[in-house]
């Protein structure tokens, strides 16, 4: 049987709009401003937004390899 996802490692799979803010060095109004302009990854439950932990280490890893990053390059709006 596969292991869960969550079990492979002991760090989230989602963070908070907050700790991913002080991740990032910017304040939870720029992020959420983001978010909202779809500008930033997010998944939204009933009004909350969780930014994949993986989303955050692609964008690092990326930046690493090819320099400059534009988080809104990586995300996808829904059609309508």
């Amino acid at each position: 049987m596969a292991e869960p996802l969550a079990a492979k490692n002991d760090r989230p799979r989602f963070r908070s709009v907050a700790d991913t803010a002080a991740i990032l060095g910017m304040s939870e109004v720029t992020l959420y401003r983001a978010i909202h302009a779809g500008q930033f990854p997010a998944i939204k439950v009933r009004g909350r937004f969780v930014i994949p932990a993986r989303a955050i280490d692609d964008m690092e890893a990326s930046a690493l390899t090819y320099g400059l990053v534009d988080a809104s390059n990586r995300t996808l709006r829904p059609a309508g």
